[in-house]
């Protein structure tokens, strides 16, 4: 009897573990926004350069409430399902703490793998009106802001984007007085800086970098601490005011559920796609540096990301939409 219930357990283990891996069934990797952006791009290429390790890789586009409706499929899903996403700062460090909490648990539910990138925000104006108010500067548009308050129009991709946290946290810095206008997303966001609807946003890099090289948009500032290698002489908004840090990030997470030895697989086959020169040289035109951090020094990072994100969120008192 006690034979018949050890070969039970052995058995019932093995056949957990089959399910856990599931060579069988090819990975699929859900993309929590539309397509088209640099997430969606990025897992795409990350697909494409893992498929000799990992097989086929299917790339889903799954966006809703802000990423969240992606990110929770991955969060709940079964081990025998094979599916990861592509996290972000959002998902994963804003999200949580922006009103409702969304329907998982970024610390519990999930097993970092790779950070894929950090990208910083631009402050963008269009050529025109910077020209027209003379502001070729961040502390320009400070100068303007204070002696002209509420006139200049900040567009943002909705209450909690990136670009809304960096403009509160530009407002309350320099205790400005702002108007913020949101949309549905950085895209409409930016097409509202291109018709004059708004003066200024805070724009991804990746999506303003073409408007900016062609002279369409001038950049002011980026948002991360030190300045980009894609633009080199523009200053960091940091240089201005002392203590402003906000980035996009993003990269590749799995259900918690995900044994070890799978996670180490997942995570060197993306980290050797991401060392691939055609994904850098890709990246390089988009102004993004590809990242090497992976398992727990990402789930630091993430753990990290999401304290700091915690206390401007309830510092600057943000809302969600």
């Amino acid at each position: 009897m006690k034979r018949s219930l050890v070969f039970a357990a052995l058995l019932c283990g093995s056949v957990f573990g089959a399910l856990a891996q599931n060579a069988g069934q090819p990975l699929t990797f859900v993309v929590p926004y539309p397509p088209g952006g640099p997430l969606d791009t990025s897992a795409h290429m990350l697909a494409q350069g893992a498929k000799q390790a990992l097989g086929n890789i299917t790339v889903t586009n799954k966006p809703g409430a802000g990423g969240a409706t992606g990110a929770a499929l991955i969060a709940h899903a079964k081990p025998q399902e094979n599916l990861v996403v592509m996290g972000a700062v959002a998902t994963h460090a804003v999200l949580p703490y922006l009103g409702t909490p969304p329907a998982y648990d970024a610390q519990k539910d999930f097993k970092p793998l790779i950070l894929v990138a950090r990208v910083p925000n631009v402050l963008v104006m269009k050529k025109e009106r910077a020209a027209q108010l003379g502001i070729k500067s961040t502390s320009d548009a400070v100068t303007y802001i204070k002696a002209n308050p509420g006139v200049l129009k900040m567009g943002t991709g909705g209450n909690g984007s990136i670009g809304h946290i960096a403009s509160e946290m530009f407002k309350s810095l320099a205790n400005l007085q702002l108007q913020n206008h949101p949309y549905a997303g950085a895209a409409p966001a930016q097409k509202a800086l291109m018709g004059g609807e708004v003066d200024m946003v805070f724009d991804n890099l990746a999506s303003a970098l073409p408007l900016i090289n062609s002279g369409e948009l001038v950049a002011l500032s980026v948002t991360t601490p030190d300045r980009n290698v894609a633009l080199p002489k523009v200053p960091s908004v940091n240089e201005a005011m002392p203590g402003f840090d906000v980035a996009t990030w993003f990269g590749v997470f799995a259900p918690s559920s995900l044994p070890d030895k799978d996670a180490q697989r997942y995570a060197y086959a993306f980290q050797t796609a991401l060392a691939d020169p055609q994904f850098k040289d890709a990246y390089r035109k988009m102004g993004i540096a590809p990242e090497d951090m992976r398992l727990q020094e990402l789930s630091h990072f993430v753990s990290q990301e999401g304290r700091k994100f915690q206390f401007l969120i309830n510092t600057i008192k943000i809302k969600a939409n």
